[in-house]
């Protein structure tokens, strides 16, 4: 199975671009999506191994102007990439485990520390500033709770900034969804 993940933010620019990648992305977004965009981008995300014949046919287009409508689509930052969707049991990573952090300051230095430390940790799946009484959320991703006792005290809470950490282990995941709902041309409109 795989999934497509489409930005929601028109002015947000998804990776590092030159100038020129830059502004060629904020010319290719002011174009507003109609009908065919938003249904390219939910036949997509429903299969995002679709052929381009298969795609155009139901979606009402012909195979070349779909495909240029595709890659405005990437170009343009709203389709970010396609990824297979992997079991985690079958690669020892059936433990999910969401983590809230508190760090010791809020000063923008360590949080940016904070989010590059927690960047090159693969067994982090997410992270996430939030409002409330604590600073990130993570969702975590590893083999057993053993592993996730080593990985809480060997790695988490000696990231940057780290003042101390609460954690809910997962019994059922009753749904994880990774479409975002797109919602129909009239309420996207919607100011």
């Amino acid at each position: 199975m795989l999934a497509v993940a489409v930005c929601g933010g028109w002015g947000i620019v998804t990776h590092t671009a030159t100038g020129l990648e830059q502004r060629q992305q904020m010319k290719a977004k002011s174009r507003s999506l109609d009908r065919i965009d938003l249904n390219i981008l939910r036949c997509l995300q429903e299969n995002a191994r679709i052929s381009y014949v298969d795609l155009a046919a139901q979606v009402g287009l012909s195979t070349t102007p779909c495909l240029e409508r595709v890659k405005r689509l990437e170009k343009a930052g709203i389709i970010r990439g396609y990824k297979a969707v992997l079991d985690p049991g079958a690669l020892r990573a059936k433990l999910l485990v969401f983590v809230e952090i508190s760090l010791n300051t809020q000063s923008p230095a360590v949080f940016d520390e904070f989010r590059r430390a927690v960047a090159k940790l693969p067994q982090i799946q997410e992270c996430h500033l939030v409002s409330g009484q604590f600073d990130y959320i993570l969702k975590c991703r590893i083999p057993e709770m053993s592993a996730y006792r080593q990985l809480l005290g060997d790695v988490v809470l000696t990231l940057p900034g780290v003042k101390e950490s609460k954690s809910y282990v997962v019994m059922e995941e009753v749904k994880e969804e990774l479409a975002l709902p797109i919602p129909d041309l009239d309420r996207l409109e919607e100011k």
